[in-house]
């Protein structure tokens, strides 16, 4: 029988937790497929975070760090500094990233620090139950904010892509979605990309993911996705920011 489609061999044999619907699994999947094709799986030290990105370390076949909240970057500087040859990342959704570690995300793209960030963005809290984060979109209604993101109140959602794409030590930012096939075949190019940047000594890169949490946004996983299209991508719209021969 022929063979269309294997498990990667950067996946463990765990199934995930996520909630159905839920792309954390698929970017998974990319990171796990870049990193067997590169080579570079035997190597690779990952640093995950808190949210629901943490139990990455469950599923991707490498060496795994689970740091504090937010502060993946400067557990990856440290572990990047010892070991200068292999590739480093982190993975982060946007809560962690977003909200308390921005000063880590900031600091290691200015100092140029050669890793690589995977940035999961959902527009919301995932794992503590929906709540507004920075990155949570006008008049989008959460847990902490029924009515709707008041941006009066509350500001208007950070685009962490173009502020990171500003600092000189970012070699490589890219946005990316997973609502489609298309997308995902884009998503995975990008991640590509992003830790031949690190390997080839550019400086830092990021990949922000565009993705959805059906639970947290009260629709189901086919509607997310078309929800994402509609609404995410306007304010977050897709295509690299930075690439090295701009750095």
């Amino acid at each position: 029988m022929t063979v269309i489609y294997a498990r990667s061999k950067g996946l463990t044999d765990k199934d995930t937790h996520y909630c159905p619907g839920c792309t954390h699994g698929l970017i998974h999947r990319l990171v796990a497929e870049v990193l067997v094709e590169l080579d570079l799986l035997n190597d690779a030290i990952g640093c995950a975070s808190v949210g629901c990105s943490v139990l990455s370390y469950n599923y991707l076949n490498v060496d795994m760090i689970e740091s504090a909240h937010g502060r993946a970057p400067a557990v990856a500087t440290g572990v990047k500094r010892v070991h200068p040859t292999k590739p480093v990342f982190t993975y982060q959704g946007d809560g962690d990233l977003a909200s308390i570690g921005t000063a880590e995300i900031v600091h290691v793209a200015h100092r140029g620090e050669k890793i690589t960030t995977i940035f999961v963005n959902n527009a919301i809290y995932g794992m503590t139950g929906g709540q507004m984060a920075p990155t949570t979109l006008p008049m989008q209604k959460v847990t902490t904010a029924p009515e709707g993101r008041d941006v009066a109140h509350c500001g208007m959602p950070l685009r962490v892509s173009e502020m990171i794409a500003q600092i000189p030590g970012a070699a490589y930012v890219e946005r990316v979605s997973v609502h489609s096939p298309k997308a995902v075949r884009q998503a995975k190019k990008a991640i590509r990309n992003g830790f031949l940047c690190q390997m080839g000594g550019f400086g830092f890169s990021l990949i922000e993911v565009l993705s959805t949490c059906p639970t947290g946004w009260g629709l189901s996983p086919v509607d997310s996705l078309q929800w994402l299209e509609d609404n995410m991508i306007p304010y977050y719209p897709l295509g690299v920011l930075r690439s090295p021969e701009e750095a």
